[in-house]
């Protein structure tokens, strides 16, 4: 079973490669000697790198107090979440799960070979509590894939101990420089034995795009964005990192809906098919949200009635219903992110961003065609809202006011997109359609949070247990939904006079 630990750590070079004496760092009481390790350790990737271009390391490492596999995942600048797993001869499966969103069909082989003396200290306080740990690494590298030749150099790492306060690190990193001891240019011991082995190449995409100047040039940088959350948030979602998933599925959604806004822009020919499979994902993602969501929502609305309305087990049936679904939503999304379906649309999202079907109005400058697509899905805002509200209240009002929170949610994705370009009139139509968005969400949850409540109202009482309690939180809702649709009209005027667009 793989851990995961947060590493915080700053790599630094030297002249003469020493380590200066750092008992005189504030909070450093004392500086202990833990002798030389040998370590050895070789690292995986694609032939073409696509890790290593992502700033993911995975190595099987033998010597030290860690030996095993290594995954190594960017979080930001000097940090990384490394998820290790025990040594053996080929890469541990669930490894190679969070990177499969990054290698797909391709094969991971061996690239690098790296053997490091490793001259360790440990950074001690008053009270003999471990605060981080300094090194000097003296590194042989030698390449196995994809050239050849090898490297030597001397580095120095202070990696902060588990809850560690970063600010020890900037203070000796000051005592560093005083010593002539300067940051490191490579990220990785890995990174600068690619730079310096023979065979060594340009990570992709290094440099980034250039700075939009087209209609087609703003959306593109747009799905680009969003094609890069969803491949980084794949292994967050495996590993069932907090609001992984949602934002996985916020993600897919802003790409489909960017390729209905902007058909002036992109071919819908090519585009539809995508985002017909940008909608099964999407899908696929929320049969666990959804349900999640909606757990909170009933256990909540439970929770907050007086004892003297709850008549039955209504507590443990909710329970049990929330985590049969829980279950078996866990089980299914981990299959969908396995399957050669999923791994195909990355794929079509790659060659989409670097092969757009751009059309004629994608050349031209972007204000004009932008804001025509942002104002006709107002427009369709508006038509929807406008339906709703003249309805009854009722089943045609609910599903009227459902799919005017997808248009609202529509056109709030292409003001994004088209932020950059329009400026402030259109981060207030954001702003806007993402309150409006809200209140009509809390209106959709509604439906199906009575929808479930009926569902387990007719399990209960054919049980022979008491519903009583279930139609005192049907009626709650059902107040709710009302409160709601008396809020819309104010609601929508407030949006309706703020469109600038």
């Amino acid at each position: 079973m793989a851990e995961t630990k947060r590493e915080i750590e700053r790599k630094y070079e030297s002249d003469d490669s020493g380590l200066p004496d750092l008992t005189g760092v504030a909070g450093v009481a004392a500086v202990l000697d833990k002798g030389t390790a040998e370590l050895d350790a070789v690292y995986w990737d694609t032939s073409d790198l696509r890790l290593a271009s992502a700033s993911i390391t995975l190595r099987r490492r033998t010597g030290g107090s860690d030996a095993g596999w290594h995954l190594k995942l960017p979080v930001g600048p000097g940090v990384r979440d490394e998820i290790r797993a025990p040594l053996s001869d080929t890469v541990p499966d669930e490894l190679a799960g969070l990177v499969r969103s990054r290698v797909r069909e391709g094969q991971l082989v061996p690239v690098v070979r790296l053997r490091s003396a490793r001259d360790v200290r440990d950074l001690m306080d008053a009270g003999g509590r471990l605060l981080a740990e300094a090194s000097v690494d003296t590194v042989r590298a030698e390449r196995l894939f994809g050239g050849e030749g090898s490297a030597q150099w001397s580095e120095i790492e202070v990696e902060l101990a588990d809850g560690g306060d970063p600010v020890l690190l900037d203070k000796v990193e000051k005592r560093l420089r005083k010593a002539g001891v300067r940051p490191s240019k490579s990220a990785s011991k890995l990174a600068r034995a690619l730079a310096e082995t023979k065979g060594g190449q340009p990570r992709p995409g290094e440099g980034g795009p250039a700075e939009p100047v087209t209609a087609g040039d703003h959306i593109l940088a747009y799905l680009r964005a969003q094609r890069d959350a969803i491949v980084e948030q794949d292994p967050a979602v495996r590993q069932d990192a907090e609001e992984s998933v949602h934002d996985m599925r916020v993600a897919t959604r802003r790409l489909r809906s960017t390729l209905r806004s902007f058909r002036t822009v992109l071919d819908r020919e090519v585009t539809d098919p995508i985002g017909a499979e940008l909608k099964w994902l999407a899908g696929e993602l929320g049969v666990g949200r959804d349900h999640e969501v909606l757990a909170e929502r009933l256990g909540a609305a439970l929770d907050d009635l007086p004892a003297t309305l709850v008549s039955g087990p209504v507590h443990e049936r909710l329970r049990t219903w929330a985590k049969t679904g829980e279950r078996g939503s866990r089980r299914r999304l981990l299959g969908v992110l396995d399957s050669p379906r999923y791994l195909a649309l990355l794929d079509t999202l790659d060659a989409l961003v670097a092969d757009p079907p751009l059309r004629k109005a994608a050349a031209r400058k972007p204000r004009k065609v932008l804001a025509k697509a942002v104002r006709k899905d107002f427009g369709k805002v508006a038509a929807l809202v406008e339906e709703a509200m003249a309805q009854p209240p009722g089943t045609d009002r609910d599903l009227a006011l459902h799919e005017a929170r997808k248009k609202a949610k529509r056109t709030r994705y292409a003001a994004e997109a088209a932020g950059p370009a329009l400026g402030s009139p259109a981060k207030d139509l954001v702003k806007s359609m993402k309150s409006l968005q809200s209140l009509l969400g809390g209106h959709q949850d509604s439906v199906m949070a009575r929808t479930t409540l009926r569902e387990l109202s007719a399990v209960a009482h054919a049980a022979g247990e008491s519903a009583f309690t279930y139609g005192v939180l049907y009626a709650r809702e059902e107040r709710r939904a009302e409160r709601v649709e008396e809020a819309v009209p104010a609601e929508w005027r407030k949006t309706y006079g703020s469109m600038k667009v």
